[in-house]
């Protein structure tokens, strides 16, 4: 074949594929030439009500100290911050070095998920508490949604055992109670909620035991 009837050829298949793409971009306008405004208007105010409405839910958990992580001082005010919050994860812990790192994560997580209340309280100063939560093994978390204690992150088996997981592996076995909304890289990991974990069934050794 010629060289001319090469360079025909490539300009007519040049001359297709610009066509196809005009007649897509006619048929895209055409579309947008058929929406109403009062759709538009209608889509705007929609979107305008959502905005106004998480607004209104950021400021009321900022109010209810979402936001930071903080201790609560007694078991009253535990119940006071469990009725007060959709979703609440709660530290048990005591002064040791374990739950040292779980506060530095929750100080983290708790900036990042202002849906969520993040505090800890002390576990040998809230012995109902504890015995009513089978609170065994520190630190503990508690996930709690809607008033009721969903899950429990027990120690740090869940997190590889060690005490140098990264926020991000907190942060995901936390997700999977949905508790937090995650919007890691990993989120296109399952995170469907786990079999509820009952303390009492635990027979941890490398955390320390209260």
């Amino acid at each position: 074949m010629d060289r001319s009837k090469v360079q025909e050829i490539i300009e007519q298949q040049v001359l297709t594929v610009a066509k196809a793409f005009e007649e897509k971009l006619d048929d895209e306008i055409s579309a947008l030439d058929r929406v109403d405004l009062d759709d538009i208007d209608a889509l705007r105010e929609r979107r305008l009500q959502q905005m106004k409405k998480m607004a209104e839910k950021r400021n009321r958990w900022v109010s209810l100290g979402h936001g930071e992580y903080s201790e609560i001082q007694s078991e009253k005010d535990f119940f006071t911050v469990v009725k007060a919050s959709e979703r609440v994860v709660c530290h048990f812990y005591r002064v040791n070095w374990p739950c040292k790192v779980i506060d530095k994560h929750m100080t983290i997580l708790a900036k990042k998920h202002i849906e969520t209340r993040f505090v800890k309280i002390n576990a040998e100063k809230s012995p109902f508490l504890a015995e009513k939560l089978k609170i065994i093994v520190l630190p503990t978390l508690a996930l709690i949604k809607n008033t009721k204690v969903d899950d429990y992150v027990v120690g740090f088996d869940e997190l590889g055992g060690t005490d140098d997981f990264s926020t991000e592996e907190l942060e995901e076995r936390i997700a999977r109670s949905q508790v937090i909304i995650f919007e890691g890289e990993s989120s296109s990991l399952s995170l469907s909620k786990p079999h509820t974990r009952n303390v009492r069934q635990s027979q941890r050794s490398d955390s320390d035991s209260d």
